[in-house]
């Protein structure tokens, strides 16, 4: 078992996800509490990442991010080295591919609430920070619950955009998937099966921790209603 790749999928995973919580609350409230056209375009490029081959993006994003940009000279100036083939690039990489597995769900979750609540909060003067903190996350958990989770689990699993964007480097962009490629392709199916199994059971943990907060609190709101 290679433990660094193991420790390095899960720090890349933790660190997307946590950005991307970041930007995906504001992100999904704007979408859906905003006015204008322009926000058509903006959910559009949010949920591009969705349809476009992971190779592609990866592409994209090793030109960009490489020195025969201007952005990737300023990035490299910046840092003092270039984001492609390493941890930091891998970073920007996965936070871009899992975008739309963040925005979709929380689009879904604020969506739901009542329309009535939202206007009452306006009237009460609550402003658009204070609207979120305080009426959408907690009224759309278990969205903000998904939103943490699907992430997590597309980073782990992601191998396009790692091995366009990051190569294969032991200790700074080999995760998992990398290994689990490595072994299929040199016939060592037995450390395969081992890999895969692992990336199977994080899955299956995940979504099962999931499922099961759904159901107690809907076994909850039942008996609390008889």
């Amino acid at each position: 078992m290679d433990w660094q790749a193991l420790l390095l999928t899960l720090r890349l995973a933790t660190v997307t996800t946590a950005i991307l919580l970041a930007v995906a609350v504001p992100l999904a409230a704007l979408l859906v509490l905003g006015r204008g056209r322009w926000l058509a375009a903006i959910e559009a490029l949010a949920t591009l990442p969705l349809v476009l081959p992971p190779t592609v993006l990866g592409f994209f994003l090793l030109v960009l991010l490489g020195p025969r940009t201007a952005v990737g000279r300023a990035i490299a100036s910046l840092f003092g080295h270039p984001l492609a083939f390493s941890f930091e690039g891998l970073v920007v990489g996965s936070v871009i591919y899992s975008l739309p597995f963040a925005v979709q769900p929380l689009v879904a979750g604020f969506a739901a609430v009542p329309t009535a609540l939202v206007d009452a909060a306006r009237l009460l003067g609550a402003g658009p920070v204070r609207m979120v903190t305080t009426l959408l996350v907690p009224l759309a958990r278990r969205s903000l619950i998904t939103a943490a989770v699907l992430p997590f689990l597309h980073t782990v699993g992601e191998f396009g955009v790692v091995l366009m964007l990051g190569g294969d480097i032991p200790g700074a962009t080999r995760t998992l998937s990398i290994v689990l490629y490595n072994q299929v392709e040199n016939f060592d199916y037995d450390a395969a099966e081992r890999t895969a199994a692992i990336l199977l059971g994080l899955s299956v943990m995940a979504l099962a921790a999931i499922y099961s907060t759904s159901r107690r609190r809907a076994t909850a709101r039942g008996g609390q209603s008889a």
